[in-house]
């Protein structure tokens, strides 16, 4: 049977990773429904005519033009601005990735998980901004969820592979970064380039960002709480500098099943695809006697503080996660446009957590988006007290 694929956010890394192994499957079992970018539109074109995409969609509605010129001569239909991505996620789609970086991808996988199709999960902000709305939609539209972070797809894979066993921890694992050894002192000198140099994995300039600080884990630990229904005492974090455990669940006899694989987007994304069965996948396998040792230790809380503001935000729960991330997204900008220094971001967020301590929960998409344009706001107009 042809399946029926949306990829929202084609042009990112994610997407990428996306494109590249629906290239290794049968080209004749998918069918591309709909493909959506943001400025690429070069990339967005191309990945739209390599895919035979019935509807091409960028986020800007001022290309609309430029797209509609990059697709001439095909059939593919071009259209643009926030009201488009919401149409086309909700054209009816087996499998649909929701790749879209920020708070931007929540409305279109929300009108994608209304279809009731198997939503490949890498937008952080559909749990960390609308955790329990989202979850509701997925529930009421009897859509399938699977995670495709690496750390959640491989705890999504553990706790199968675990059975009815009682689950006591879930431990995500963290690169640390490019200053996983460095002093507070270099640290408050880095600049954007430096931050942005991932050790190990290759992803976009505000991913990159988030590892850097481990805002990524940050939200990742909100993330766990909700997809796997566990208490925040039962999320922790190590740092694993070799990224090859991308995560580990505790069991109640004392159990720990952990997951190994390379450091390779595309093993999850296969994963989700081809779930329930797996599918085999041309990348280079694990050598054990190669990597000779596996490393962990504790991340430092000192200077990596974002894990901490994690804990508060899912102690404090309702808005408070949407909170977080908002201003954790204001802080990166201002960091990438040289307006606060590294170890401004997370004091920054902090704060605007503090001045918005009494809003309270959202009780719609509309209202999570709100509240997330207010926390932009709030943390905006932080930015000048934190001034490198």
């Amino acid at each position: 049977m042809v399946r029926r694929i949306s990829i929202l956010g084609a042009t990112g890394s994610i997407g990428a990773s996306t494109v590249s192994v629906l290239e290794e499957f049968r080209t004749d079992e998918f069918e591309v429904i709909a493909v959506t970018g943001n400025s690429n539109i070069e990339a967005l074109a191309a990945i739209a005519r390599g895919l035979c995409a019935k509807i091409a969609v960028t986020a800007d509605p001022s290309r609309l033009g430029e797209l509609r010129s990059a697709l001439s001569g095909t059939r593919i239909e071009a259209a643009a601005g926030r009201e488009a991505l919401i149409e086309a996620a909700s054209r009816p789609a087996d499998w649909v990735m929701s790749a879209i970086v920020g708070a931007a991808g929540l409305a279109p996988t929300v009108a994608a998980a209304r279809t009731g199709a198997t939503i490949a999960l890498a937008n952080k902000e559909c749990l960390v901004a609308a955790g329990d709305l989202f979850l509701r939609e997925v529930a009421r539209a009897g859509a399938t969820l699977i995670p495709v972070d690496s750390e959640h797809n491989a705890i999504f894979q553990l706790i199968q592979g675990a059975g009815r066993a009682p689950i006591e921890r879930l431990i995500l694992t963290a690169s640390g970064g490019p200053f996983r050894n460095a002093t507070r002192a270099r640290m408050a000198r880095a600049t954007p380039a430096e931050a942005m140099a991932h050790p190990n994995w290759s992803m976009g300039a505000r991913i990159s960002i988030d590892s850097a600080t481990m805002f990524n884990k940050a939200l990742e630990m909100i993330e766990a709480r909700y997809l796997f229904g566990v208490a925040s005492d039962q999320i922790e974090v190590v740092v694993h500098p070799q990224s090859i455990v991308h995560a580990l669940v505790g069991l109640a006899d004392g159990s720990l099943l952990a997951h190994l694989s390379p450091p390779d987007m595309r093993i999850a994304i296969a994963h989700a695809l081809a779930w329930p069965q797996r599918a085999e996948l041309g990348i280079e396998r694990l050598d054990l006697t190669q990597l000779g040792r596996l490393e962990f230790e504790a991340p430092d809380p000192e200077r990596f503080p974002a894990l901490d503001l994690a804990r508060a935000a899912m102690t404090s729960g309702g808005a408070m996660p949407c909170i977080l991330n908002a201003a954790r997204e204001v802080a990166v900008e201002a960091f990438l446009e040289g307006a606060i220094g590294f170890l401004d971001m997370a004091p920054l967020v902090a704060e605007a957590m503090n001045r918005m301590a009494e809003t309270s929960a959202p009780a719609s998409v509309e209202e999570v988006l709100a509240t997330d344009a207010r926390a932009r706001d709030v943390a905006r107009a932080l930015v000048p007290r934190f001034a490198a």
